[in-house]
């Protein structure tokens, strides 16, 4: 029945031309600028980058922050599409934004709808921001909610036009500027103290491409706003009978920050990864332009687009991306642990488990290698109860197949003494919408680190030993290790190839993140500093067996030890030729992004947050050598 219809729908559409959206055809112009200098276009040619100027972006109280008329203005130059970046929950605080019915609904009803998805200011990992203003139904006497690094003003972007105007007012007015999509953001890079930031969750535009060609790629596609989050691209899936990669967190954003820093799914064994699939990209650059780069034009920003990092060389509108033949995901679970609710840990018990998971681990090589993906926990519950459980998943896999393939498995974990509990396939839960996809995401405030694990790590007998050891030591301390079996490599991504994507993602066979479950909220700077620094430790270890690997930048540890070589390895040189060629003003700043130690956001006690002024890093070593000096 799929064949029928593609059959119908190519003989209907045998060439459909990609025009851009109707939102990107609402393009600012000369005209528009008029005598409003602070939205004119740049010219790279007539500056001195980063060495004219302000040592630091403006904030609200600087000299040279724009007046009220100015925003004014800007507003009116938007449509009214500058929205105050107003905290949540200030509902919840004395103040003139509380609400005690809005701080209720905040506290009991965002489970089951959409409010912070939707948010115009909302990230999902609140630590970065500052955490200046929590959620709670009881303030404490001396509690307050601040703006932090909440942004001050947010522009509700649904057209190119507005996003062209941002840039530009914030290029020309020394403004600290931050992208916002979904807020799916680990680490404050859609965060920043006194920013403005450019909010592109709305452009959700869709064009299935039954015929598209470019470079040397023919065959079908589509075109996608960046705004598209994941659960509603499986609807466009199914009414096409393709498959499009997306992220397996349902409300990510599947062509915005996700393409930019590679992009892992269940797929990725397959297909390769987000980066992987984009074939042109319809961008606003630094100087206000919008560009298209493909293979044919903007080669520059095409190779650094695709997995070169987000925020970083423009704002993506739209991108057409490979469609490809409609893909089902079958997954089957299994789980085993020590110990538990009452039950007794017996001698021998965790040397079984820890064989389970070695064994588990070799069975991964075979899973890769078959085109199949697998997500797993393991952690430690008590002073000897130890839990594992995982999701096996294998693309176009009848049930039969699936059972048969997993059996060896099952059979190895049973032959060594583990209750093991295996659930017959099923569809993936990561892949194809459920009934409640889209809805429920709330802040959360976890700090963890990632690596991106070398299958030489799993060949080798002895680094096999080694990396299991730094990886069971890892969960002895209690952090909670999640495991993400893949194989993106370069013969599955297939054209068009030569994208900016993690070198370490072609070699690995594992995306392993570490879990911090600590409170954060409420920790002084030197109790923050001493948790992170127990995570470093542990993370430390799993970088001594992979020297040479890296580690997933939109997944990661803010503080990752020698960032460049870790989320970008070789590719690192070439990118902040881009970036610096591209964007000479440094518009575009997100923490470890190519570039960014050129600036230095200046926070108490030296968090590592987004709460301070944005400066640039020479003039904040100068004035740091100045304080001890004195």
């Amino acid at each position: 029945m799929r064949a029928i219809l593609l059959s119908i729908l190519i003989a209907l559409f045998p060439s459909v031309k990609s025009a851009d959206f109707a939102f990107e055809q609402e393009q600012l112009t000369e005209a528009d600028v008029g005598d409003f200098k602070a939205i004119a276009f740049g010219d790279a040619s007539a500056i001195y980058p980063l060495e004219d100027g302000s040592d630091c972006r403006e904030y609200p109280g600087s000299a040279n922050w724009p007046l009220e008329e100015e925003w004014s203005r800007l507003n009116r130059s938007l449509g009214g599409a500058l929205v105050q970046g107003i905290p949540p929950a200030a509902a919840c605080y004395d103040g003139p934004y509380k609400d005690a019915a809005k701080c209720t609904f905040l506290m009991r009803n965002t489970s089951s709808n959409r409010f912070y998805i939707n948010d115009p200011v909302t990230v999902l990992t609140e630590w970065p921001e500052g955490d200046t203003c929590p959620t709670t139904s009881q303030p404490l006497p001396g509690d307050n909610c601040t703006q932090g690094a909440f942004p001050v003003y947010v522009i509700n972007a649904t057209t190119v036009r507005q996003i062209q105007i941002g840039v530009n007012f914030a290029r020309n007015k020394n403004l600290r500027l931050v992208i916002k999509n979904t807020g799916h953001d680990f680490v404050g890079r859609a965060t920043g103290f006194g920013s403005l930031s450019i909010w592109t969750h709305f452009l959700k535009d869709f064009q299935y491409l039954p015929q598209y060609r470019v470079g040397a790629y023919s065959g079908r596609a589509a075109r996608v706003g960046a705004g598209i989050e994941s659960w509603e691209m499986f609807a466009h899936m199914e009414k096409y009978n393709i498959t499009t990669l997306v992220a397996g967190g349902y409300t990510v954003g599947a062509y915005g920050g996700w393409m930019a820093g590679g992009g892992h799914s269940a797929l990725a064994s397959k297909y390769g990864l987000g980066a992987d699939q984009a074939l042109s990209i319809q961008v606003v650059t630094a100087d206000g332009r919008f560009v298209t780069a493909d293979p044919n034009q903007n080669t520059d920003l095409f190779y650094a687009l695709r997995g070169g990092g987000g925020s970083t060389y423009g704002i993506v509108t739209s991108v057409i991306v490979k469609a490809h033949p409609y893909t089902n995901v079958l997954a089957t679970s299994l789980a085993f642990a020590t110990g538990g609710s009452n039950v007794p840990v017996k001698p021998g018990d965790i040397e079984r488990f820890w064989k389970g998971f070695d064994l588990y681990h070799e069975f991964g090589k075979t899973l890769v290698d078959n085109g199949g993906t697998a997500c797993y926990v393991s952690r430690r519950s008590g002073n000897d109860s130890y839990s594992f459980s995982t999701d096996i998943e294998l693309p176009d896999a009848s049930v039969e197949y699936l059972s048969k393939f997993a059996q060896p498995l099952v059979d190895g974990l049973k032959a060594i003494g583990l209750n093991v509990t295996v659930r017959a396939p099923y569809p993936a839960s990561n892949w194809m919408a459920s009934s409640t996809a889209g809805l429920g995401d709330r802040p959360g405030d976890t700090r963890f680190g990632s690596r991106l694990l070398p299958r030489a790590n799993f060949d080798d007998p002895d680094l096999f030993v080694a990396t299991q050891r730094a990886l069971r030591e890892s969960i002895e301390a209690g952090y909670t290790f999640h495991g993400i079996h893949l194989k993106p490599t370069e013969e599955v991504a297939g054209y068009p190839g030569n994208n900016a994507a993690n070198p370490a993602f072609r070699k690995a066979i594992m995306h392993a993140d570490l879990f911090d479950n600590s409170n954060l909220r409420g920790l002084s700077p030197m109790a923050f500093k001493a948790t992170h620094a127990r995570l470093a430790s542990a993370m430390d270890k799993w970088r001594a067996v992979s020297p040479e690997a890296g580690a997933y930048m939109n997944e990661c540890d803010l503080e990752e030890p020698n960032w460049q070589q870790a989320f970008f390895g070789s590719n690192y040189g070439r990118l902040l030729g881009i970036k610096r060629s591209r964007d000479p003003w440094g518009v575009f700043y997100a923490p470890a992004t190519v570039g960014s130690e050129d600036w230095v956001v200046l926070t108490e006690d030296d968090m590592p947050t987004q709460n301070g002024p944005l400066c640039k890093a020479g003039s904040v070593e100068a004035w740091r050598g100045y304080k001890k000096v004195k």
